[in-house]
């Protein structure tokens, strides 16, 4: 197994780690760590494309048709920006009304995890993007 393959497979496995892990921290009714409510829907979409993105990603990993490399991508990036936008949870709020983040027993509740996990997302897309570019997967 080539060095590249390797470092892909490894970050596919991080990019589902990253989406289940979301799925189960703010999803159902143990309410929303962060500064701001999330909107199902994005939430939504952030696992939909993620599963979408796994399957179609390992299929090509497994398989090789470049046509499913690119579904893949695509899925991928859509995933990474909506992880984006749900890490705006942990935007400063200003304002007389504002208040404090939301704490959850997810590592004391900040976003140390978000931030790791989806900035992480979005260098695998740029690693994956980069890899199947150049044809080295």
């Amino acid at each position: 197994m080539t060095t590249t393959l390797i470092i892909t497979v490894g970050l596919t496995a991080l990019a589902a780690l990253d989406v289940a892990l979301t799925r189960l921290r703010l999803g159902g009714s143990r309410g929303m760590a962060g500064r701001l409510s999330i909107p199902t829907g994005l939430l939504n979409v952030h696992t939909v494309a993620g599963c979408a993105a796994l399957f179609v990603w390992t299929v090509f990993l497994a398989t090789g048709p470049a046509v499913l490399g690119l579904v893949g991508l695509v899925l991928w990036w859509v995933t990474a920006v909506a992880g984006l936008l749900i890490l705006a949870r942990w935007l400063p709020a200003h304002g007389r009304h504002s208040s404090g983040p939301v704490k959850d027993s997810w590592l004391d509740g900040g976003p140390g995890l978000s931030l790791l996990a989806h900035l992480g997302l979005v260098g695998g897309a740029v690693v994956f993007t980069t890899y199947w570019w150049a044809g080295w997967i």
